[in-house]
């Protein structure tokens, strides 16, 4: 049977609501909020969860290492199952398997089969991110594609905002597995609602064989860093079990980068993103989420060992990144298809280094005041530094490479963002007062927005990228980029 013979066959066979607009966008916010929720909730329950699994600190953070670890793998991942495997019967397993991993954690005795679930947790909601979100984005026509990427903003960077919020309230109730019994509800009500909205279609290259040298590498490069950087609060910067992991895994990422460059098939498309615009997008990805990660957390850890403010008002006065993630999601959606989206993705990165910069006034007095008018910052930067620069790499690719390409820019951002965090926060132990630890935190990534800031504009400059808006329809016919971009460093190969 030909693979439109097969197209047609499942088309007479769609569920009720395949095709329909709001059943899409519900299956993305159901598939991919629950988990980031977690991630920063979870920031507000660790000693609730190690108290009443009898489990030390260490194993409770190493399991939401592994977690995100779990992530980042699972878009990788997805990256080859897609291909071979329909896409709908996918959707259905792994959000099965994301309500399966949270019930474990809701019902864990101990900590072991709490880490399972929430290594489950992860891997599903990173597989989930490359087999739902380009369906959204590719399959309703160009005039929806600005508010699908809004929505995709407020569902990714908007829900992370909320995080500390809830993770406050079950802080506070004593209610964390409660949450994780919500998330496994979420999870059986995203099965049904792949069953019954996701459409139908066949792989795109059922004949693809399994990539047995890219996958392991991404396996290593995910698990060891995340296991090493884990292990600070039990070891230190001077353990061989923190810098041994973490060199080796960063090693294994450079290699998986070098293989997947150099295939005539790659897994991720990373040829085709080795250009101007798709690296300045990736790189102020990584730098403006993994920098507002860090910054987040020192700011929980401010609010809560420093000024002993109840969970419950940190993350209200936490709560000022969601007015931020909103106003930049309004602007996301008005500039995407303008010549503006690099300008944007500049600016979020511009307004995390403000953000981080008003954490430096902290201890200085009015430090809670501070806390709140940096997480609107913050809360900007994330939504307008993040999102823009995950499709500026997607729209520098045709549409049919946009599930590897996301596969590719978590990855990278992931790494960022999860690797940093922790290292940021085991330096504010080495001070013996946590603000001046805090302070110095700030200042390193402050440093870093800004650096990252002057490179990303001098590989612009030097691409000769000059603005131009994106051509989404020539986009979504699947064979042409959106963007023209130039490769690095085009106007000295030109000048040559």
């Amino acid at each position: 049977m030909t693979t439109q013979q097969q197209t047609q066959q499942l088309s007479r066979h769609s569920p009720p609501f395949a095709g329909r607009y709001r059943a899409a966008v519900s299956l993305v916010l159901v598939a991919l909020c629950p988990f980031i929720v977690l991630s920063t909730a979870s920031l507000f329950i660790t000693q609730q969860v190690s108290t009443d699994l009898h489990a030390s600190a260490f194993g409770v953070l190493l399991a939401g290492g592994l977690s995100n670890a779990g992530y980042a793998f699972g878009a990788v991942a997805a990256a080859d199952l897609f291909q071979r495997l329909p896409t709908w019967r996918l959707y259905v397993w792994i959000e099965a398997g994301f309500a399966l991993g949270s019930l474990l954690v809701a019902l864990a005795p101990d900590i072991g089969l709490f880490t399972v679930g929430r290594v489950l947790q992860g891997l599903a909601t990173g597989m989930l991110l490359v087999v739902a979100l380009p369906p959204l984005l590719t399959r309703h026509g160009a005039s929806h594609v600005p508010l699908s990427a809004a929505f995709v903003n407020l569902g990714l960077f908007g829900m992370v905002t909320i995080g500390p919020i809830i993770g406050g309230i079950v802080a506070a109730s004593g209610t964390w597995r409660l949450m994780f019994a919500v998330a496994a509800v979420l999870g059986v009500a995203g099965t049904l609602l792949g069953v019954l909205a996701f459409e139908r279609g066949v792989p795109t290259a059922p004949a693809m064989r399994f990539d047995w040298s890219g996958i392991p590498l991404a396996l290593a490069a995910t698990v060891l860093p995340f296991f090493g950087v884990s292990w600070l609060v039990r070891g230190g910067f001077g353990s061989p079990i923190f810098f041994v992991p973490v060199a080796v895994g960063l090693l294994a990422l450079l290699l998986l980068l070098i293989q997947q460059y150099r295939k005539d098939r790659p897994l991720m498309p990373l040829k085709l993103i080795a250009h101007t615009l798709p690296v300045t997008g990736i790189t102020t990805a990584m730098v403006t989420g993994a920098s507002v990660t860090a910054l987040v957390d020192l700011a929980v850890v401010y609010l809560l060992q420093v000024e002993h403010v109840s969970p419950v008002r940190t993350g209200t006065i936490l709560a000022a990144q969601v007015v931020g993630v909103a106003v930049a999601a309004v602007l996301f959606k008005s500039v995407l298809r303008t010549r503006w989206l690099p300008v944007l993705a500049l600016g979020g990165l511009g307004m995390t280094a403000i953000g981080g910069a008003i954490l430096l006034g902290i201890g200085l007095g009015q430090g809670i005041f501070l806390v709140a008018v940096s997480g609107l910052f913050l809360g900007f930067g994330a939504g307008a530094g993040v999102a823009p620069g995950l499709f500026m790499a997607g729209l520098s690719v045709p549409s049919n490479r946009l599930g590897p390409t996301f596969a590719l820019v978590e990855l990278l951002r992931s790494e960022a963002a999860f690797l940093i965090a922790p290292v940021v926060a085991e330096l504010v132990t080495l001070f013996r007062m946590p603000t001046d630890g805090i302070r110095v935190s700030a200042l390193i990534l402050v440093l870093l927005c800004v650096v990252s800031g002057a490179l990303i504009l001098g590989v612009l400059l030097l691409g000769g990228a000059r603005p131009h808006a994106p051509d989404i329809e020539s986009w979504l016919a699947g064979d042409h980029p959106a963007y023209s971009s130039p490769r690095l460093a085009n106007a000295i190969r030109r000048e040559a």
